[in-house]
């Protein structure tokens, strides 16, 4: 699996300033919010970003803090950050998600609310966010969009291609209801979000929260926000097609329905319909012949869609097994129903058909002794015979695959 589906990572946060405090799992909460700014290189605004965090906590009486997770900076940032009044941890696995995750296990609050430290967000005026993981969201995101996007704020790609498409893609893939699936502006309930199993290192680490806590069902709320231009004179770190690529990439991995099931089935039905209608003769559509040469095309359509719905359905179990997807309904169901003798049984029945087919076309050309046969008629025959061998082979091979790796088992040791 690639590296953004990898196991939780080990714990990357290093230990702050000398007598600052620190949260593990298990221990209660000595504050109620932590503000969390990554940070690499922000010296221009890290300062700015970490006084305006302060006088929030100071206007509204919250009892946190502001903490700043360092993940490198060479540019005298961290005691910048320390200077304004912020802890600081040291971050030593590079990247945006590392940054991040290594924030939250620092964190001594209940809630986590994370942005950049580059004064994109306003830090002064968090009460919309405070307030909604006080009703019990567990995850708090802001809408840039219905905020405001100011002038210089956000590229035109991204505006009007980037974000669009990557938040319609997980909109339409995890059946959720975010509008900005890339804000970097967000709440959290520390306590749920380490037991999500976040791992992305990189920036894709934002579509990772929002779409493991879709599939956890957690309750997620929206709150429209202000983008302004960062502070900084120096080049953004993110890589817009890199990044891009990353963030889609994730979404299209956390989804074997949308990147293989779907896409399967589709194969298999137009693949199978393109062979049953040429089986007897050629068809021609508007003055378009379509023989013996489409229904090789549709064979291999099949039998692709039928590995890509095997796949899909491994790469479900897997990730189910490894704690990455929620087990499904319909998966639930399967696995009830499915053994490895059934499935054997399937494999070998198509398998058997389609050797059936060409035993028939071995006694065609033996009746014809074994002479030259007319093509066009005996390929009608052939093509759907190895279709039906290879899938029934693939289904076989499959079964057991799925059965090494059965979710129903209880351990290597059970009887």
């Amino acid at each position: 699996m690639e590296s953004a589906l990898r196991s939780a990572l080990a714990p990357i946060a290093g230990p702050g300033p000398t007598g600052s405090p620190s949260v593990e799992r298990g221990e209660s909460w000595s504050l109620e919010l932590t503000i969390l700014m990554p940070c690499l290189n922000e010296a221009e605004t890290v300062a700015v970003c970490v006084s305006k965090a302060r006088r929030f906590l100071e206007r509204t009486g919250i009892d946190g803090e502001v903490l700043v997770a360092d993940n490198g900076s060479s540019d005298g940032s961290p005691e910048l950050a320390r200077d304004a009044g912020a802890r600081v941890v040291h971050i030593a696995q590079k990247g945006y998600g590392s940054a991040l995750l290594g924030g939250i296990r620092a964190a001594c609050g209940k809630f986590v609310i994370m942005a950049d430290a580059d004064d994109s967000y306003d830090f002064s005026q968090l009460d919309s966010f405070v307030n909604s993981l006080r009703a019990r969201n567990s995850l708090v995101i802001g809408h840039r969009y219905r905020g405001g996007i100011r002038p210089g704020a956000m590229p035109a790609l991204h505006r009007y291609l980037g974000n669009p498409v990557l938040s319609f893609a997980g909109r339409l893939f995890f059946s959720s209801r975010i509008g900005d699936f890339h804000c970097g502006l967000r709440g959290v309930d520390r306590a749920a979000v380490l037991k999500l199993g976040l791992s992305a290192p990189g920036m894709e680490f934002a579509s990772e929260m929002i779409v493991k806590a879709t599939l956890a069902g957690w309750r997620i709320a929206e709150v429209p926000t202000t983008l302004s231009p960062a502070g900084r004179s120096r080049p953004p770190h993110l890589r817009s097609w890199r990044d891009g690529w990353r963030h889609l990439r994730f979404l299209l991995m956390m989804t074997p329905r949308w990147l293989m099931l779907y896409p399967g089935v589709a194969l298999i039905v137009i693949g199978s319909a393109a062979e049953l209608a040429i089986l007897r003769a050629p068809i021609v559509i508007h003055g378009v012949g379509f023989d013996i040469h489409t229904m090789l095309y549709a064979a291999g359509a099949t039998v692709l869609g039928v590995q890509l719905v095997l796949f899909s359905l491994l790469a479900r179990t897997v990730g189910v097994l490894k704690n990455l997807l929620p087990m499904s309904g319909p998966l639930a169901r399967f696995l009830r129903v499915f053994t490895l003798e059934r499935g054997i049984l399937l494999g070998l029945s198509l398998g058997l058909t389609g050797l059936g087919l060409a035993a028939y076309s071995v006694g065609s050309w033996a009746n014809a002794r074994l002479g030259a046969l007319e093509p066009t008629t005996m390929m009608r025959v052939a093509i759907p015979s190895v279709t039906l061998m290879l899938a029934g082979a693939e289904i076989v091979f499959a079964s057991f695959l799925l059965g090494l790796i059965d979710l129903r088992a209880s351990g290597p040791g059970d009887s």
